[in-house]
């Protein structure tokens, strides 16, 4: 055949071949398609390929079948390769019906069930520089099917595995260990471990989603992503690490959440937050965090805050979390787990409060993040908040009632309160006696309702609770809700001409006012027994 070079080829841009147009043409039905009639009479033509599989390396695998008149080696180490090429310049039986080179790849791939692991594995790495043409071509498939097929395989003739997240002591990690002494470890139903690693972000998704789809153990699942962040990140850049761990999030969502410990989850938090992850990765690692959040631990809540900001530590995070935790519904919400968290967070508060940056309203919205059920005693809030009162003692007046009103009095243990009654950082005592002398004169005024009690000392026991007297001098500690009944108009034109002569509690006092007033307009009625007064804040 005499063979002569009339047409140039700009393969990706990588490189350009002279071949002969019409051997290339009499294989190839792009070629045939695309020079039509003008294969015989046109010379010196250009043909420009962007996106061939394999490129440079591609091409001449090609021309070399074409030039050996349909003849080539197929292995295992260039079949993804010759198959991909081949659909892609349309190599099919109407140009060529003997020596087409698709029929001859999709004949040596009937043999894959036969092949050994390292040599399935080599052809699917090879499709990691042309996934979508071997996604197309249907390669990419069969090789992780058979893939995949070999560790069910495997992992079926293993022996029982506990699927704990933590019961082998398997915790995700970037310290310096070596990736093969955790792969020994757990050889015999990891094995697969480092050989998958191997591979490019894109067809670990892949790999995941199939044997999620093939039903695999999730423990084994979330071991090996953490496995493979680990491994992966050795010689990645920054980017490449926020996109592996980007990967890794995802894939751990569709798992059980329950197969990922906590403490695995906030490491991989803390790796997202310092390669800022998007906002959909850090969405949904919070709520996997959320959903067991009874399981934390101190150290793990700890977090930074972020660059930029003076407060020592992530408040915001942590009110996601409690958010989080909150809003995954009864199934995780149970009161074991709610009083795990409640402990929890009281020991956060406690860490947190010395912090000087820290704001009132944060401090605010840790405190009344979980429902008041969550608690039996609120004796660590208190003691959070005397913490917080110490370092933050230029507060005012008004910003310290807000803060306490975040307590509740009525769960402080006998101890508790003592302490409080001589704890001199709470409100002023001047301001405690001008509100505990005005609860007395609505004591006088509302007179055989007796909703007060029958002195001013006795509001623990009639709806005032956490009052005490010690050494000759009353502090109001809480106030309950109220609940009055009058029949009298004049009480209501009384309370309006009161005036409070306290300046640091002027403006929590009108808020009291306002809520006396409303009550009393709506709950009129012949007889009323006894109820509680309303808090002083709410």
């Amino acid at each position: 055949m005499q063979m002569c070079c009339d047409l140039e080829v700009d393969v990706n841009g990588q490189e350009i071949f002279m071949v002969d147009k019409k051997i290339l043409s009499s294989f190839s039905g792009k070629l045939n398609k695309l020079f039509g009639k003008s294969i015989a009479t046109s010379k010196n033509l250009k043909v420009i390929f962007h996106d061939l599989p394999g490129g440079a390396h591609g091409f001449e695998l090609l021309a070399r079948f074409c030039y050996s008149n349909g003849q080539t080696e197929i292995t295992p180490c260039n079949i993804s390769l010759l198959h991909c090429v081949a659909h892609f310049m349309e190599m099919t039986k109407e140009i060529s019906v003997t020596d087409n080179l698709i029929e001859q790849t999709e004949e040596f791939l009937e043999g894959i069930t036969y092949w050994a692991w390292s040599e399935l594995l080599v052809a699917l790495k090879q499709c990691q520089d042309f996934v979508p043409a071997a996604i197309s071509s249907g390669i990419l498939q069969k090789c992780l099917d058979s893939l995949i097929a070999r560790v069910a395989v495997s992992a079926t003739n293993a022996s029982p595995f506990t699927s704990s997240p933590d019961s082998s002591g398997f915790r995700f990690s970037f310290d310096t260990r070596s990736t093969e002494s955790l792969k020994n470890s757990y050889s015999r139903t990891n094995w697969w471990f480092d050989d998958f690693a191997s591979l490019n972000p894109t067809l670990i998704e892949k790999v995941l989603r199939a044997m999620v789809a093939h039903k695999f153990d999730h423990v084994i699942l979330s071991r090996f992503l953490f496995y493979y962040q680990k491994s992966s990140f050795s010689n990645a850049t920054s980017i490449e690490k926020r996109k592996i761990t980007e990967i890794v999030v995802e894939l751990l969502f569709l798992l059980d959440h329950s197969s990922v410990s906590c403490r695995s989850l906030f490491e991989i938090l803390r790796v997202a937050l310092r390669f800022n992850v998007n906002k959909c990765c850090r969405n949904r690692l919070e709520n996997m965090i959320g959903s067991q959040l009874h399981q934390a631990t101190l150290d793990s809540l700890l977090i930074p805050s972020p660059p930029g900001t003076d407060y020592l530590y992530d408040v915001n995070l942590i009110l996601r979390l409690l958010k989080s935790f909150l809003s995954n519904g009864d199934c995780w919400v149970s009161s074991t787990h709610l009083r795990k968290v409640a402990s929890l967070m009281d020991l956060y508060i406690a860490e947190v409060a010395p912090d000087p940056c820290l704001k009132p309203s944060k401090f605010v919205a840790l405190v009344t993040a979980l429902p008041d059920s969550s608690r039996d005693l609120h004796d660590g809030i208190y003691r959070a908040m005397d913490l917080y009162l110490e370092v933050h003692s230029k507060l005012s007046e008004e910003q310290k009632m807000k803060i306490c009103c975040a307590l509740n009095y009525e769960k402080l243990s006998s101890e508790a309160l003592k302490h409080l009654g001589r704890n001199s950082k709470f409100p002023s005592r001047k301001a405690l006696h001008a509100l505990m002398s005005q609860h007395s004169k609505l004591k006088t005024l509302l007179g055989d309702n007796n909703i007060l009690g029958d002195s001013p000392c006795s509001y623990s026991e009639k709806g005032i609770k956490g009052k005490e007297v010690e050494n000759g001098e009353q502090h109001v500690l809480y106030a309950g809700k109220l609940d009055i009944s009058m029949e009298n108009e004049k009480l209501e034109e009384h309370l309006r001409g009161m005036q409070w002569r306290v300046t640091e509690l002027e403006k929590v006092c009108r808020k009291l006012q306002a809520q006396m007033e409303k009550m009393m307009k709506s709950r009129l009625s012949s007889s009323s027994s006894p109820r509680s007064l309303p808090r002083m804040c709410s």
